[in-house]
């Protein structure tokens, strides 16, 4: 189980109870639109306690990413697969203010790398709302493209599937 990644500029790490709030804000702003928010307080707070139980089941998940200067959540990211999912999936979240720095890039390739390499996946999607430019631009910068003929993971609200390539070196 690898709870700590390194990057550059970011530390990623498992989330803990001190993310709690900076998550749960996320959760209920409007930012969370593309994610089914805004959501009440319990919601939100169920919401994130899934991201932190994701570790406790399956001993990985999305990671809390800061910076090395700074152990604030910048926002989560990385593998996410719920039983009810049917592929692996590389999500992000970042929170109010963490944008146009580069993070959620930065933080995406190395979760990217960490599930082809580390994870042994052979696969992995994005799942995008339409409409959700920031993300939509993300995985086309990653190197995803769009799969139309990609499983859905709520059928009944389709999104956008990306298929990202393997990152080069990766099995």
């Amino acid at each position: 189980m690898t709870e700590t990644l390194i990057t550059p500029r970011l530390r990623l790490r498992r989330p803990a109870a001190q993310d709690v709030e900076a998550a749960v804000g996320f959760f209920m702003s409007p930012r969370a639109t593309q994610v089914g928010g805004p959501h009440s307080l319990g919601r939100a707070w169920r919401s994130f306690a899934a991201e932190v139980g994701h570790w406790d089941i399956l001993g990985f998940g999305m990671w809390a990413v800061t910076t090395h200067t700074d152990d604030t959540a910048l926002g989560l990211v990385g593998p996410w697969c719920p039983p009810d999912w049917p592929e692996t999936e590389i999500g992000w979240l970042m929170f109010e203010g963490s944008e146009g720095h580069g993070y959620a890039y930065e933080a995406a390739r190395a979760a990217l790398s960490h599930a082809f390499g580390t994870l042994g996946w052979t696969t992995a999607v994005s799942y995008i709302d339409e409409g959700n430019d920031r993300s939509l631009a993300l995985a086309k910068r990653l190197g995803a493209r769009l799969d139309p003929n990609a499983p859905q993971p709520k059928p009944d609200e389709p999104c956008l599937v990306f298929r990202h390539p393997a990152p080069e070196g990766a099995q």
